[in-house]
């Protein structure tokens, strides 16, 4: 059983039809005195069952993109700590008691923020390799140390003004439930990405687009050693390689016709 205590730190997630994962990750704020959700007028009973939840505060936001979507609940937040986690990451009791032990230290022993080192998951088979190794996330924050830059729409970048720590244990990383669901949030990531790039004057090379796509597999499958990990090693790979592709044939489309 957890200790009792509640810490002036706001909880942060951003969701869209995570009914099958919402229940268990606001379970994991249950120390922190407030939950904001920025929800996408989710369609399933995300609102539903986080409404449950005492000290929720739930914002409807149309989805534009990521980064736009994390800065608005960064904005509702009313204490400087944040704990920002998604919808498929769950915290351990040991990285929860983690978590508490650094709040509690006097200000000058803090950090402003900390990376989350991450274990990656296959449904319920953990993944050692194709480049999960040295996934990590910063996820613990003063918010009035930190924002997530503009116009990243996918892949946010959070920018910090101090300093940055790292945690010993482990965040717990489900990403992928099944391979269809993972290879649809893997195009559509890749889609965010090309209109990115588009906005930033990039122009579309077909040369580009297999040459990048080829070496994100073979960087993914055999550098970072994802064939170690079996058919799951191979089926992320490709998916990696897959988002890369997709990326390309949006930032295609996104190109203004020159004749």
């Amino acid at each position: 059983m957890t200790e009792k205590v509640v810490m002036d730190v706001s909880a942060l997630i951003i969701t869209y039809n995570e009914e099958k994962n919402i229940q268990e990750v606001l379970e994991c704020f249950d120390f922190c005195s407030e939950i904001i959700v920025v929800d996408s007028f989710s369609t399933d009973k995300t609102i539903e069952i986080a409404e449950n939840f005492p000290n929720t505060k739930i914002i409807q936001n149309t989805f534009e993109d990521f980064t736009m979507q994390r800065n608005i609940a960064l904005d509702a937040a009313k204490n400087d700590w944040v704990l920002f986690l998604d919808g498929d990451e769950r915290i351990t009791p040991v990285l929860r008691k983690e978590i508490i032990e650094e709040l509690n230290k006097v200000k000058v022993e803090q950090k402003d923020a900390y990376y989350f080192y991450r274990k990656f998951y296959f449904g319920k088979k953990p993944v050692h390799y194709s480049g999960t190794q040295t996934d990590k996330n910063i996820r613990l924050f003063r918010k009035s140390k930190a924002r997530y830059a503009e116009g990243k729409k996918v892949h946010e970048t959070l920018e910090i003004n101090g300093s940055i720590g790292h945690l010993k244990n482990k965040l717990l990383h489900f990403s992928v439930s099944d391979y269809q669901s993972y290879k649809e949030k893997m195009i559509h990531y890749g889609i965010l990405k090309g209109q990115e790039m588009a906005a930033k004057g990039k122009k579309f090379s077909l040369l580009t687009q297999y040459a990048k796509t080829a070496f994100k597999f073979f960087k993914a499958y055999i550098l970072r050693l994802g064939i170690l990990d079996g058919k799951e090693g191979y089926q992320l790979s490709y998916l990696q390689s897959l988002s890369v592709f997709e990326t390309y044939e949006s930032l295609k489309k996104e190109q203004k016709p020159t004749g």
